[in-house]
């Protein structure tokens, strides 16, 4: 299981391990252009791509995607219909190039939500990929944070009932094994692209001590330069996990 950054001082280093995105401002693209929404959508899986690219080229280990909150079915059936294509043609078209890139894919999620073919596309794709290990690509889709701690902790329960009268006994280490990414550190850079603040319910609890880049270019342009932009502030950020900077000096001086 990974280091909790509440229960001990994880390594830092100067390209993130972890970087989790918000692919935020895909149908904003598409109307400044007089388009609809769902060409926006569209044009973001070129995004997804390049990123993917870069990150593994820039040594990420694990880069998650949120691609549908489970706030997301609130939007118009026309454009979830559009999202849930997408990601059944990027199933059948992509993943033999991550296989080749040595990227194994992880879905997380409700994915009981989903359409039978889905399902079986997704577990088809990361069953092919379960042998890569150069980057972990984690697609977040039916995917909310509290639902995440939730099932977290009914899955807790289930394996350990005695808790339930127990509840003194429950500990972070214990609940944390049961999220959906237990085996992934917690991410080190957070982005958001498409000029919106806030983490929308994204990995909340893994989250606790990421950094948070905020940037006002919309998914569909975001790429390489736009990544190495993030790590270049990322490289400026002092991660002090809850000690301060006079200690952080003292430890480099050692």
């Amino acid at each position: 299981m990974a280091t909790s950054s509440t229960q001990a001082v994880p390594e830092t280093r100067d390209v993130p391990e972890h970087v989790a995105i918000i692919m935020d401002g895909n149908g904003r693209w598409a109307t400044r252009r007089l388009l609809p929404r769902t060409a926006g959508h569209a044009k973001g899986v070129q995004a997804v791509r390049r990123v993917v690219e870069a990150c593994g080229r820039a040594g990420v280990r694990y880069l998650t995607l949120f691609a549908f909150s489970s706030e997301n079915w609130r939007r118009p059936a026309e454009e979830v219909s559009l999202l849930m294509r997408l990601f059944v043609q990027a199933l059948e078209r992509e993943v033999g190039k991550l296989e080749e890139q040595g990227v194994r894919l992880h879905v997380i999620g409700d994915l009981s939500a989903f359409e039978p073919r889905l399902q079986e596309l997704i577990f088809a794709a990361q069953e092919r990929t379960a042998h890569n290990d150069r980057l972990h690509l984690t697609v977040a889709a039916n995917y909310g944070g509290r639902w995440d701690i939730l099932q977290a902790t009914r899955a807790m329960l289930a394996a350990e009932p005695s808790l339930a009268t127990q509840p003194q006994l429950v500990d972070e280490a214990r609940l944390s094994r049961h999220l959906s990414m237990a085996w992934a550190p917690e991410p080190d850079l957070f982005i958001r692209t498409g000029g919106e603040q806030r983490i929308s319910n994204f990995l909340i609890w893994q989250m606790a001590y990421a950094e948070f880049y905020f940037t006002d270019r919309y998914w569909p342009d975001f790429g390489a330069a736009e990544l190495q932009a993030a790590f270049d502030w990322y490289r400026t950020r002092e991660r002090r996990f809850g000690r301060t900077s006079a200690q952080l000096h003292e430890d480099g001086a050692k």
